[in-house]
């Protein structure tokens, strides 16, 4: 047993023992409730593996063909290591493809809805238990800063997914503007430490935080509430990614950079990038001349600077459109407003 100190007090992390390989068409929650001492309040945590093993997720075809099946977007590449963005927006290594624990020649693919999945299953243990418990489930997650992995919430049922504390002051008298901390990952990152890849261990139970389970029968958001939003995305691609594909500038690869900046905002990083020209803005277009005529050497770099200039506002969420009132000007607009 792990305890943590909390917020209500001390919390207990209980590994879930003797849950046997899981099958296709295992009924998980009885599984789980006959392995498990559940009392109402506990948050119950399941890997997603074996939700995937019980709901036929297994496939017999080569990782690989796998992670390209499941992968909406390639957010990076670093030699056999691909970061995907899966069809449920998770940003993951592999596209959440595991080749772990599992028959020679198969890999276990994600959970097609997880958040229905942790319904479900909270459904389940009340009718079979009559507690009110949370259920989570969990997935591996690296991060971006930071080597090394730990467990995230994909599913969420029955839990309260964050702790918003916008709005309040702390102890000093400072008003708090961001802070909103992702509960349900917590939970799944405090589970897992009693849980185990190796030790045959899938679950665990969060004992003694009940003031974040929901009252019987009203599940909540679900942790898809936590999946940002690719306009609000910083960080869609790799660095080397986000360079390739602003050189390409193709307009149907815009996702992965965010929400389009501002005409000011292009307008200064033009100026940074082409000095030299003139840049000049309106809200829905920016114009840049290319001043040509009176430097021979200048005239030499011209489709140099625009193809730079190019790639630039691309970056920033803005194409070039129809060519400008002159030869040496190149006009961008926001997407939405191109033809």
């Amino acid at each position: 047993m792990t305890d943590l100190a909390g917020p209500e007090g001390a919390i207990a992390c209980l590994p879930v023992r003797g849950v046997p390989e899981i099958r296709d068409g295992d009924d998980l929650a009885a599984i789980l409730c006959r392995c498990a001492d559940l009392r109402d309040g506990d948050v119950l945590v399941v890997t997603s593996k074996v939700v995937s093993k019980a709901d036929g997720l297994v496939a017999t075809r080569s990782k690989e063909q796998a992670v390209a099946e499941e992968t909406d977007r390639v957010v990076a590449t670093r030699g056999d290591t691909v970061i995907a963005r899966t069809h449920h927006g998770l940003v993951m290594a592999g596209a959440g493809v595991d080749a772990s624990n599992t028959d020679r020649g198969t890999v276990v693919l994600l959970p097609r809805r997880p958040d229905e999945s942790a319904r479900r299953l909270r459904a389940a243990v009340a009718e079979l238990t009559g507690r009110n418990v949370g259920v989570l489930v969990s997935d591996t997650s690296g991060r971006a800063w930071r080597t090394g992995q730990t467990d995230i919430a994909i599913g969420a049922a029955g839990v309260r997914v964050v702790r918003d504390y916008v709005g309040r002051v702390d102890g000093y008298g400072n008003s708090l503007h961001v802070s909103v901390a992702a509960v349900v990952d917590e939970l799944a990152g405090a589970a897992d430490l009693v849980k185990g890849k190796l030790t045959g261990c899938p679950a665990a139970v969060v004992r003694g935080l009940a003031t974040l389970v929901l009252p019987a029968g009203e599940h909540g958001p679900g942790a898809g509430v936590l999946v940002r939003p690719e306009a609000d995305d910083l960080f869609g691609y790799g660095a080397r990614e986000a360079v390739a594909r602003a050189v390409r500038a193709d307009p149907s690869g815009l996702r992965g950079f965010g929400s389009p900046c501002t005409a000011e905002e292009l307008t200064a990083g033009l100026q940074a990038a082409v000095g030299g020209c003139v840049v000049t803005a309106a809200p829905d277009r920016v114009e840049l001349r290319l001043p040509a005529g009176s430097d021979p050497a200048l005239a030499r770099r011209t489709g140099r600077l625009e193809a730079r200039a190019a790639a630039l506002a691309f970056a920033f969420g803005w194409v070039a459109s129809e060519p400008g009132d002159h030869d040496d000007t190149v006009t961008f607009r926001p997407p939405a407003s191109v033809d």
